[in-house]
């Protein structure tokens, strides 16, 4: 646990930095885009070899090389970023924000101690007293780690729900669709592995296409798109049963990776609704909001699908789950067409420049 705790740190240092490198190497709208989409594409195709990776791993070698093949990987990534990316001379001090650090690490912590070990009133306390802290804090902070005006934004808020919401649904479908091709459908850990590996490749590719959809269908209407025929695929696998076979999934897997792909525009929106100077901010929230949003997804359908199953079978309590999900996500439709919309000004802007 200490060990992945480290690993989490580093991931917190690398994911903001990663995309607001992107908006400070390209500040034009397209070209930020089209890098937001091979961003997203790279991730997918990672989404594709580590499931593949593990599982031949877990079946033919020892358990523990699932982590030790991230070392030989973690230090060709360290020399190419020294390689690749140039310092920057430009330094700004900030002082750390160690009330708001505190405060929204004691919550998050309490938030998950209850949902993973139960409630109980004084975690609850804990829980909601420690929050309220945090945005009291940093609502009154100089230099706050979050700046609770930027939720002034109705693209950034809304984006940043939108995006929320998919975490929550998806985050909880993945770690619990492996343990359900192997305990249900009778899968191998490699043939479970590979399983995704389609679905991945769809949504890289239609992540590189994604803009030309975006500025032929609009904005909202891709992401909202992207969002629903992710929701009708989830809702798809919790119809099969038993005797399903890799080809009953397939088409759900492939249409959950279609619309998986199209939310690049989400992220090129919530990083373009600020400044430039504030797309460290932006990125860091932007992720903080999926990691927070995947974490309840995880433990909360967990619960759920734990509950369920002391009182029916594995794949009944899953299939159950994955509805429960599969809603979640299609919330995210209207929030998506309501906040990504574009205002008059901006169409007659958009109008003007075509």
């Amino acid at each position: 646990m200490a060990a992945r705790a480290v690993q989490g740190v580093g991931a917190a240092f690398l994911t903001p930095t990663a995309l607001a490198l992107i908006s400070s190497i390209f500040p034009d709208p397209r070209e930020r885009g089209a890098a937001v989409g091979i961003w997203t594409a790279s991730g997918a195709l990672s989404m594709a070899l580590g499931p593949a990776t593990g599982g031949f791993i877990s079946q033919n070698l020892h358990w523990g090389w699932i982590y030790l093949i991230n070392v030989p990987i973690g230090v060709a990534t360290f020399a190419l970023a020294l390689w690749a990316i140039r310092p920057d001379t430009h330094r700004v001090r900030h002082s750390l924000d160690l009330p708001g650090l505190v405060t929204s690490a004691i919550a998050l912590f309490a938030l998950t101690f209850g949902l993973i070990e139960g409630w109980n009133l004084p975690l609850v306390a804990v829980t909601a007293g420690s929050a309220a802290a945090f945005v009291i804090i940093e609502s009154r902070s100089k230099q706050p780690m979050i700046d609770v005006t930027l939720f002034r934004s109705r693209v950034f808020t809304g984006g940043t729900l939108a995006m929320g919401l998919w975490s929550f649904g998806v985050f909880g479908i993945y770690f619990f669709s492996a343990l359900w091709l192997q305990n249900s459908l009778g899968f191998s850990p490699v043939e479970a592995g590979a399983a995704f590996v389609p679905m991945a490749l769809v949504m890289a590719v239609v992540a590189l296409q994604s803009q030309r959809l975006a500025r032929l269908l609009g904005n909202a209407q891709t992401v909202a798109l992207g969002l629903g025929l992710m929701a009708v695929a989830v809702l798809g696998i919790s119809y099969v049963g038993a005797d399903g076979g890799y080809l009953d999934v397939l088409p759900w897997f492939l249409l959950y990776g279609l619309g998986g792909g199209m939310l690049v525009p989400l992220t090129t929106m919530i990083l373009g609704a600020l400044p430039a100077e504030r797309a460290g901010v932006a990125s860091g929230v932007l992720n903080v909001s999926r990691e927070v949003f995947g974490l309840l997804g995880i433990t909360v359908l967990g619960a759920i699908l734990s509950a369920r199953q002391s009182q029916s079978t594995f794949l009944a309590a899953y299939q159950s789950t994955l509805v429960i999900a599969a809603i979640i996500v299609a919330v995210g439709v209207p929030v998506a067409l309501f906040s990504l919309r574009r205002t008059a000004a901006q169409a007659a802007m958009a109008g003007a420049s075509n």
